[in-house]
């Protein structure tokens, strides 16, 4: 930082390092709601080059523009808070065509098939994510408008996954009713392999769907890694990009031994510490990043670990940080966040603070040991109870953290009900991957890019 006539808070006193992982890390793990400030930026990054209404590809006689395109990008990076302005945005937009693509084509099968997705679906869609993100009724189509993206764009793409999931089910026939017996066996399995490792993984998967782009796909492929070992969730990047069903739960796999797993990955996945983010991993049909989470012995009689109740405090800047020249309003926001720091004792008067931001207050209990990256993790297990953070500085913003409580609980065992869902989503990403492989090769697609 350069020096000044003046003695002035040092924004830089935990390192650039520091920053990257905490600040920015931190302020998405915990809430993927814009902060106002992204909300000032974004009219400026949806000012793409071009004519909005210009055809891009035609999917079976259905256009998809530049606008659709666009838009999407622009609501992915806003909601992992990625940086560098619409060069950015324009580098995920090749991706997002084939994404929007494939949604065509999903959706049109669904129709065809006759198959309902109401707007009153939508809407309770809409709604559990405003609970599970502690929002008030309508605070997440308003974010949606202040940060320049139409809500329909988000509707849109709720609409063709509950869609795509009733096709599937439908489509598995028989083979949706998992039965006792195929129960047992599961559980049985389970038990024979006691004291055998277990992963707990999640996965983000890719399609390469012509060799002609395999590089191309790598690239971006490349480009998300480096987005999550930023700090961006990784559930929010799953949800956006992977096309595998475990999307829905935001690329969860739950608890899996090496056999569940393409052999490609499963090497990886034994190797890796907690918390890592693995490279592309080829694996048939396309690219795979996994995360281990943890991991632990099967068959042990309780698993055992620390749920978190946070309350965090966002402060907005008015404008990106350059951490070597920062701005008067981001020296005067670390000032605020260093008083609140030493001010404020105890969860009811941090819920008594004016609130700064969109970002909930209370982001609901979080698992320990799922926290990444690991210096949060590390912060969230030494920080006194009752007691707020050093101040989080992330580029639009500073954060801050107070624990209110640390509970140690038994993690749910393998359960029959457990058993039945694994089951079950096993056969529905068998069928998924089948079917959107044979609507591509149905399909008359002209894209025009």
């Amino acid at each position: 930082m350069r020096r000044t006539p003046t003695p002035r808070p040092n924004l830089l006193r935990w390192g650039p390092a520091r920053m990257a992982a905490l600040g920015l890390g931190a302020a998405l793990a915990l809430g993927v709601v814009a902060s106002p400030a992204a909300a000032q930026r974004a009219p400026a990054a949806q000012a793409a080059p071009g004519n909005m209404n210009r055809i891009l590809a035609v999917v079976n006689g259905d256009v998809v523009t530049q606008m659709e395109v666009a838009s999407r990008a622009r609501l992915f990076a806003l909601n992992i808070g990625m940086a560098g302005g619409q060069e950015a945005i324009s580098r995920l937009e090749p991706q997002m065509l084939r994404l929007l693509i494939d949604e065509r084509l999903r959706m049109q099968e669904v129709q065809r098939r006759g198959i309902p997705v109401s707007d009153q679906d939508i809407l309770e869609s809409i709604t559990d994510i405003e609970r599970r993100n502690n929002l008030p009724a309508g605070a997440l189509v308003a974010q949606l408008q202040r940060m320049g993206v139409q809500p329909r764009v988000l509707y849109d793409q709720i609409r063709v996954q509950i869609g795509w999931g009733r096709l599937l089910r439908q489509g598995l026939g028989d083979q949706a009713q998992v039965s006792d017996a195929e129960v047992a066996e599961a559980i049985a399995a389970r038990r024979a392999r006691a004291g055998t490792p277990e992963y707990l993984v999640a996965e983000i998967f890719i399609p390469v769907e012509n060799p002609d782009v395999e590089a191309e796909t790598q690239r971006f492929v490349q480009e998300i890694i480096n987005q999550l070992r930023r700090g961006s969730p990784f559930p929010v990047v799953a949800t956006q990009f992977s096309q595998a069903q475990s999307a829905l739960q935001g690329g969860d796999l739950g608890w899996v031994v090496p056999e569940r797993l393409d052999p490609e990955v499963a090497e990886i996945v034994t190797q890796m510490p907690p918390g890592a983010i693995s490279n592309p991993v080829r694996v048939a049909g396309g690219f795979q990043i996994v995360t281990l989470r943890a991991r632990r012995e099967a068959g042990q009689a309780a698993q055992v670990s620390t749920m978190v109740s946070l309350r965090q405090i966002f402060l907005p800047f008015t404008e990106r940080l350059d951490p070597n020249n920062p701005t008067d309003q981001q020296r005067a926001t670390l000032e605020r966040a260093q008083r609140l720091q030493g001010a404020t004792r105890g969860c009811t008067a941090a819920e008594a603070l004016p609130r700064t931001s969109d970002r909930p207050l209370d982001p609901g209990a979080i698992r320990l040991e799922g926290v990444n990256p690991p210096p949060l993790r590390q912060v969230l297990a030494s920080l006194p109870i009752g007691r707020f953070s050093e101040p989080l500085i992330a580029p639009d913003g500073i954060l801050l953290l107070m624990v209110c409580g640390r509970e140690r609980q038994e993690e749910e065992q393998f359960t029959p009900e457990i058993a039945r869902q694994t089951i079950l989503r096993d056969r529905v990403e068998l069928v998924a991957r089948q079917l959107q492989r044979e609507l591509r090769r149905r399909a008359i697609i002209d894209q025009r890019v």
